[in-house]
């Protein structure tokens, strides 16, 4: 799941190079976390957050399929 998040935000950004994905597992839940430069923060989270509902809801889906919990963070 991390590698997919990684190729989608890798997608959208303009400084590939900075984008770092961290996993965290929490009981049942996978916690991602997306860093990202500062002046790639508003194509990943899109206006009014569109663009990191629609990369959570592909996410959850994917995670669903493996029968997990995933949380998707993005950090500054």
């Amino acid at each position: 799941m991390k590698e997919l998040l990684e190729v989608i935000v890798k997608g959208l950004v303009d400084n590939k190079e900075e984008v770092l994905v961290e996993e965290k597992t929490v009981g049942h839940t996978v916690v991602l976390s997306v860093k990202v430069a500062q002046a790639d923060m508003g194509q990943v989270i899109g206006k009014q957050g569109k663009m990191a509902k629609s990369i959570r809801n592909v996410m959850k889906s994917v995670a669903s399929k493996e029968h997990k919990k995933i949380n998707v963070e993005f950090v500054g």
